[in-house]
């Protein structure tokens, strides 16, 4: 008679919540994005959106942490990093240079970081998806 250990199957991925190093890389860039304004000659469009999309970086990054085999928060670190790579020119702050050149390594940074952890993401969701 073959004992199966019905807890090790339940808990749907090996992949552990907190650890993924992209994620916390991605936490690192959004609270620094946020700090820059601090040190960085920024106008109200410029403040706006490095606190509001280094804010929601901040949030998307914590809810990969916490749920590892979230696909879509993810996705929202490389559109989170895609709208803050073009707000120079769409909130028209390119002539603060400090502010759009943070703006745009950050915003490159964020997608390269949220492409870096799809195929971890992805194996942790089919892991979980697989247990339904």
């Amino acid at each position: 008679m073959e004992v199966i250990d019905v807890a090790d199957r339940s808990s749907g991925s090996t992949v552990k919540p907190w650890i993924r190093w992209q994620d916390w890389v991605a936490v690192v860039l959004g609270a620094y994005l946020i700090l820059a304004t601090l040190w960085t000659s920024t106008n109200g469009a410029a403040m706006s959106a490095m606190i509001v999309l280094g804010a929601l970086l901040v949030i998307a990054s914590v809810w990969s942490l916490a749920i590892p085999g979230s696909m879509t928060s993810e996705y929202s670190h490389m559109l989170l990093g895609v709208l803050l790579f073009i707000s120079p020119w769409v909130l028209g702050y390119t002539e603060l240079m400090g502010a759009s050149w943070t703006s745009w390594i950050v915003g490159v940074l964020a997608v390269i970081a949220g492409a870096a952890a799809l195929p971890e993401a992805n194996a942790a969701h089919r892991g979980v998806a697989g247990q339904h």
